[in-house]
């Protein structure tokens, strides 16, 4: 079917036997069940990223290429916000606030429930971001973001680090981190005393200790994902019981809590996100270059903070 959004439509796809087939050795039985199928719920787009579950109950992603927001609810995608201003990396917090990386204007904003939008962080001790990529919130209202050059040209770069930044409750913002090639994904742990960030360009996640005034500390490697497949650290979510997702060579690489790999949920196309949704949150959206993929899981993931 087509509908505003491009072409879509609904087909399944075996996962993987290394994926699932090796479940007692690996433990992702405990993630996803044996046998299940992962389905491509939409494709047609240039490049996807950004999956966000909105207490609407819809889906939010990003078609970077595009310049387009899209959401998807009730089984159709539309247009959220175009120009999205190359929107990358989306999250919600509890109150229904969407706060969107965009590197087209190499800035961090906040969409409130009634529409007011916020510019949060656009520049730091006077130079222009580099391109904000992605995007996490404590529920304390702090804000988390990674800065790689990826949406800019090497002229184009004022910062001379690409960085893992914070704002504070009143606004402030502080580099948290300048030593990462190209910081990507990141996530906070379920207790909110870890923030984990992957650097794309080393092919591993790192972890660090979150202080209760927000700042990190500790910086250590978490994993480094290996594979000979197609793929690389980008993005990250975790679910209830800590549990990491993130991308990797071959799909998305499930490691538990003290970085032992589960196992891999096998993708047809390089994964570029991952995403919780659905009313009970058991349903892991993954965005692709150019699809939208989704497969149920046993363990769900966090709600908004």
């Amino acid at each position: 079917m087509r509908g505003n959004c491009g072409q879509y439509y609904v087909g399944m796809f075996l996962v993987a036997a290394t994926a699932i087939g090796q479940a007692a050795a690996s433990g992702i039985a405990r993630i996803v069940p044996p046998g299940a199928t992962l389905e491509r719920v939409l494709q047609g787009y240039r490049f996807l990223e950004g999956p966000a579950w909105s207490p609407r109950g819809s889906l939010i992603f990003s078609d970077i290429d595009a310049n387009v927001l899209y959401e998807l609810s009730g089984g159709k995608a539309s247009v959220y916000e175009k120009p999205s201003y190359n929107a990358n990396g989306n999250t919600y917090d509890r109150s229904g606030a969407l706060f969107t990386c965009h590197q087209g204007s190499r800035s961090v904003t906040r969409r409130d429930a009634d529409g007011t939008e916020t510019t949060l962080a656009s520049s730091f001790e006077g130079k222009r971001l580099n391109s904000p990529n992605d995007i996490v919130v404590r529920s304390d209202g702090t804000v988390y973001f990674t800065d790689p050059p990826y949406g800019i040209q090497p002229h184009q770069q004022e910062l001379a680090f690409n960085g893992v930044f914070r704002i504070d409750a009143k606004g402030a913002l502080t580099a948290e981190a300048k030593d990462f090639i190209r910081p990507n994904g990141l996530a906070l742990s379920p207790s909110e005393k870890r923030l984990y960030v992957d650097d794309t360009q080393r092919g591993s996640i790192y972890v660090f200790d979150v202080a209760k005034d927000g700042s990190l500390s500790g910086e250590r490697l978490f994993a480094h994902l290996q594979g000979t497949k197609p793929g690389v650290p980008d993005g990250m979510r975790i679910d209830a019981r800590g549990n990491v997702y993130c991308t990797g060579p071959g799909g998305i690489h499930v490691l538990d809590s003290h970085g032992r790999v589960l196992g891999v949920i096998a993708v047809p196309e390089v994964a570029t996100n991952v995403q919780f949704g659905d009313r009970d949150l058991k349903t892991l959206y993954i965005t692709a270059q150019g699809s939208l993929y989704r497969i149920r899981t046993l363990v769900g993931g966090e709600k908004p903070r």
